[in-house]
């Protein structure tokens, strides 16, 4: 389960070096795939109250749409580390990308026909592709600097992803929810007629042959561009090299796998549900295309979010921004909880600010002081995203005891990043003793 990336020992050029020019024109490029994996997953939020009008899905069915897309994360997370090994992390890119295009096309298969099961398939192989950049982008990130600014660092690439994440709602809100029956209907209207339900299923076929045409586009970019060659840099240390070190002894990365498994949990909680959450007629009283605006600004909350944290961790320690902000997130989770009307709204959406710097900071924190077991445990920790299928426990529960209610769980899970950023990342006192010794 080891993702052939980066090793925290190796030395790796920085901006001060003669080639760090070279280093900042790749993490720049690698900025546009943060962008567009968080573009893709996010139309996801459009796309979920639109499929759940179109199959007329429970809670439990729609949650489960996201759920088959983090199940995508523990399923390739593994296949995708040894591809990387095997052809290497520029060719890796390219093919992520490339399968992340077929995915997009198979979106509009499925949206022919229309059939759900072709859509769960179709999302299982986007999210795959993704899979497959993120084994490789995020340590890479997280390593090329200085290990003491690497949260700052990471912070500050997957703000791009949050770019993305926010102009996502504006596409999908005006190509998918703005040209259909069910995104331009009042809270509460009647059901749509079979005539209306495949005209709404045919609507996501233009915004998804836009995806996959930028997709190919982007991945020509990256297949032509002289990224840097990492050298021994990005090859696994010898099997003798990590004999005498284990990653139970590592406490930062036992308790950081949980920690990134139970926030997905939550940001996806929040992000699948937000929309008919927004439009319910106690809360916003909206139309699924207008509700689409506010999640504009959820994800908006995120990037800003990323871009105060990568500051702030320049100067204050990374599990200190981290417990303020699960303590925050804890606060507007009870606050959209029990209560109505814009107070439940904007505290729902306020919630963005505060996630927006929990998955670098908990990833930075988790493979700190790793040395030759950082591939394993950032392989480790990219499978935890699969986290994020665990929504469909959220979907139950909005079924069960009332939407509102259902977001309960995600204060439960703020709760656990607060014990994370509190005792869970400390290093190991061994473990320090030792780095200190070397």
């Amino acid at each position: 389960m080891a993702a052939p990336v980066i090793a925290a020992h190796a030395p790796v050029a920085t901006g001060d070096s003669p080639d760090g020019g070279r280093y900042r024109s790749a993490l720049t490029l690698l900025a546009s795939l943060f962008f567009m994996w968080g573009f893709i997953t996010v139309i996801n939020n459009t796309l979920l109250p639109h499929l759940r009008s179109v199959f007329d899905l429970s809670y439990t069915q729609t949650t489960l749409i996201e759920s088959v897309w983090f199940i995508a994360y523990f399923v390739a997370s593994i296949p995708s580390a040894k591809l990387i090994e095997r052809i290497g992390y520029q060719r890796s890119l390219v093919v992520g990308l490339v399968i992340m295009a077929a995915g997009a096309l198979g979106m509009i298969v499925a949206a022919r026909i229309p059939s759900y099961g072709v859509t769960l398939f179709a999302l299982f192989v986007i999210a795959s592709g993704i899979t497959l950049l993120q084994v490789a982008a995020n340590p890479y990130v997280a390593v090329v600097g200085k290990p003491e600014t690497a949260s700052s660092r990471l912070n500050l690439v997957q703000a791009f992803n949050s770019l993305g994440a926010t102009l996502a709602p504006l596409f999908g809100g005006y190509l998918i929810l703005g040209r259909s029956t069910s995104g331009t209907a009042a809270a509460g209207a009647a059901a749509l007629t079979p005539a209306q339900r495949l005209a709404d299923a045919q609507s996501v076929q233009l915004p998804y042959l836009i995806v996959a045409v930028v997709l190919v586009l982007l991945a020509v970019v990256i297949a032509r561009s002289p990224l840097p060659a990492m050298g021994s840099a990005t090859k696994r240390n010898a099997k003798a090299d990590r004999a005498n070190h284990s990653l139970w002894s590592h406490r930062n990365l036992i308790f950081g796998i949980p920690a990134i498994f139970i926030y997905l949990i939550a940001e996806i909680g929040v992000g699948n549900l937000f929309i008919n959450f927004i439009s319910q007629p106690e809360i916003g009283n909206t139309t699924h295309e207008q509700a689409a605006h506010y999640l504009f600004l959820l994800w908006g909350g995120m990037m800003v979010g990323r871009f105060v944290g990568s500051y702030l961790m320049q100067r204050i320690p990374a599990e200190h921004v981290l417990a303020a902000a699960s303590i925050g997130a804890c606060v507007v989770m009870l606050v959209a909880t029990f209560t109505t009307g814009h107070v439940a709204m904007w505290a729902l959406i306020s919630v963005g600010l505060f996630h927006s710097i929990m998955f670098p900071t908990i990833f930075t924190l988790g493979i700190r002081g790793l040395g030759p077991l950082t591939e394993e445990g950032s392989g480790l920790l990219i499978m935890a995203i699969a986290g994020g299928a665990l929504v469909i426990v959220q979907g139950k529960l909005a079924d069960m005891y009332g939407l509102q209610n259902s977001f309960l769980l995600t204060a439960a899970c703020e709760l656990y990043v607060l014990f994370y950023a509190v005792w869970g990342c400390r290093v190991s006192a061994e473990v320090a003793a030792k780095s200190g010794a070397e």
